[in-house]
């Protein structure tokens, strides 16, 4: 598989899983009670921006092996997902 085909799909998996991990253990100032001076009530109480790209870097590594293996060694690929498409013959 060519370099740029690998980094074109890792890279939609990224961003596919990063607004899938965003919102685990999120915790705005309105739950915690204590909102700050100009900042809206559902802005998060610790930003926890190293936490979120290091789990979606995980999650997306481990999704893309899967893919990996499975096209690779396992012979699946686009074909092999049924056509749920009637045929009009």
């Amino acid at each position: 598989m060519p370099l740029l085909t690998v980094v074109a799909i890792y890279f939609i998996l990224w961003w596919t899983v990063l607004f899938a991990v965003l919102p685990l253990g999120y915790r705005s100032q309105q739950d915690d009670g204590e909102v700050m001076i100009g900042t809206v009530e559902s802005a998060p109480v610790r930003f926890r921006g190293g936490r979120v790209i290091l789990l979606t870097t995980v999650i997306s590594a481990a999704l893309y092996l899967t893919y990996h293996l499975a096209s690779t060694y396992f012979g699946f690929g686009i074909d092999s997902i049924p056509n749920f498409m009637p045929t009009f013959e």
